[in-house]
């Protein structure tokens, strides 16, 4: 009887221990609401000021970027039907990975830049510096603007070197894409300013 009450009792802590430690299931519902966004998770908002102090990255830039790469679920990957359409080369499993959608070899380029080793492409606030560094990188490596989305999501996908060879120009479906970017990260900046004090 003592270890079947031990037992309980463990169960219970082990139980209470795991939902003082969980994150809100699943991605924002809103998306198309920043403060909607801003509400799913607290720690968001100020991951968010936190990119722009360090980088100088616009949040409703970085919010519409992670938006059409991931939808915000921190484990996305590439649906395998993406290779149907052309946009991964045949027999190549893309890298792509988490909020960011950041490829190894980029997310290794970023950890040792900036030094921090211990970064997850799974993790809001690490995904959010992220793509404030790559949008640094951009304005350095090709001169556009940090709050130029359109152009930004097209270096974001195609690569600093990509962008400047201009493939992405004969590729329609990626220049709506960055439409779609610029569209939300306006409708963001406007939003943000009701709500911009969650970012605190």
């Amino acid at each position: 009887m003592r270890r079947m009450r031990c037992a309980l009792i463990w169960a219970a802590g082990v139980l209470a221990l795991a939902a003082c430690s969980s994150t809100p299931d699943g991605p924002p519902r809103n998306q198309a609401d920043a403060c909607a966004i801003l509400d799913h998770d607290d720690d968001w908002g100020p991951a968010l000021r936190q990119a722009e102090r360090r980088w100088g990255a616009p949040p409703e830039v970085v919010l519409a970027i992670i938006w059409r790469e991931s939808s915000f679920r921190h484990d996305a990957r590439p649906p395998k039907t993406y290779a149907a359409f052309g946009l991964i080369p045949t027999g190549h499993v893309s890298s792509a990975y988490g909020y960011p959608q950041a490829l190894d070899g980029t997310w290794d380029w970023y950890r040792q830049e900036t030094g921090a080793s211990r970064a997850s492409r799974d993790d809001f606030e690490d995904a959010a510096d992220f793509v404030g560094w790559y949008l640094t990188m951009t304005e350095r490596l090709n001169g556009l603007a940090k709050h130029d989305a359109y152009h930004q999501y097209l270096a974001y996908h195609e690569g600093h070197t990509g962008f400047r060879r201009g493939n992405w120009r004969q590729k329609g479906w990626l220049m709506n894409a960055a439409s779609q970017v610029a569209r939300q990260a306006d409708a963001y900046r406007g939003q943000l300013r009701t709500c911009g004090h969650r970012l605190a």
